[in-house]
């Protein structure tokens, strides 16, 4: 099959996916073999290619937002022809602490899809059985792929920051997660304000229904109740955390932060504010959101891109030059 693969470091100096014809992965039990429909390209997959996550194995195909169809394996939930999705979490141990109080997203050995093991760039990739989710049949391919990571770690952000409905909600940063997002705090009633560099992201934003819409360096007009942070930035954790009322609660929607600046505790933290990270995602929350996703009818916008130009995808996210998502479909 081909494949995107990232080198380790000595062989590839400078951070770069090869695509080659590499062996079929074989399914063992558990694991089901699927035919790679669609891979959307997450904001995560570019920390990995460029090592701000430190390299964990000597190569790799990146990936973890994987349509695929399933050609070989056993699941009573997944039966071969069936199409399912792929998330960012690719298994738990099942029996830690955080598993057995059901909170495997904290798992202390979880297994990463594109990280820790193979993930979607490529033409046919594997996957724990239990560890996959049927998918509807309403959206197609390239539509679902954003759905699995974004869509789902952006729901898990709204659950961390504890939102409501009918509250205030900033969204700082306004990329794929926030844009997928947005729909589900309108279906929630929430009133929307967003704040975001590039014009380009500002028009999506305010063409998806967005309360007020300004730059990076604006104040939503009025204190928010919760805010989600989606830039790998701690400047715009602290402008967030500027914003809120006493009481609320940022939560940073990142799996990596350039810095996090020194801000002025009386000011900006006093009052009972809170600031929360977000870590991975558990089964329940892929489930749930899904669920939502089909009943409100998210149609997420999408740029594909050939598996020959998951290069020029990953770029893409990396410069901020798609609205939307970006989709490999191999």
């Amino acid at each position: 099959m081909k494949a995107a693969i990232l080198k380790s470091p000595q062989a590839t100096p400078t951070p770069h996916l090869n695509v080659e014809e590499v062996p079929r992965p074989q399914p063992a039990p558990g694991l089901l073999l699927l035919r790679v429909l669609a891979c959307g390209v997450c904001r995560t997959d570019l920390h990995i290619v460029e090592r701000d996550l430190p390299p964990l194995r000597p190569q790799l195909i990146p990936g973890h937002q994987i349509v695929g169809e399933v050609v070989a394996g056993e699941s009573a939930e997944s039966p071969i022809g069936s199409r399912v999705g792929v998330s960012w979490m690719g298994g738990v141990d099942g029996d830690c602490w955080y598993c057995r109080h059901e909170m495997e997203n904290l798992c202390d050995r979880p297994t990463f899809t594109g990280y820790t093991v193979d993930g979607g760039y490529a033409e046919y990739a594997l996957a724990r059985a239990d560890f996959t989710f049927p998918l509807p049949g309403d959206l197609n391919d390239i539509h679902v792929a954003p759905l699995l990571c974004a869509g789902i770690i952006g729901f898990r952000s709204l659950r961390v920051a504890g939102v409501e409905p009918g509250e205030r909600v900033g969204l700082f940063g306004f990329g794929s997660s926030a844009s997928l997002t947005i729909a589900v705090l309108q279906h929630w009633k929430c009133d929307v304000y967003v704040s975001t560099r590039g014009e380009s992201h500002r028009k999506l934003a305010t063409s998806l229904g967005a309360n007020w819409v300004g730059s990076e360096n604006e104040k939503p007009p009025v204190e928010l109740d919760r805010a989600v942070t989606f830039a790998p930035s701690g400047d715009v954790v602290v402008s967030a955390l500027a914003s809120l009322r006493k009481g609320g609660v940022v939560a940073i929607n990142a799996i990596h932060l350039d810095r996090m600046p020194q801000f002025d505790y009386d000011k900006l933290l006093w009052g009972e504010r809170v600031i929360r990270s977000v870590a991975n995602m558990t089964r329940a929350d892929a489930r749930d959101f899904l669920k939502i996703a089909r009943d409100i009818g998210i149609h997420p916008q999408v740029t594909v891109f050939p598996l020959a130009q998951a290069n020029e995808a990953l770029q893409a996210i990396k410069h901020e030059t798609v609205n939307g998502a970006a989709v490999i479909v191999p």
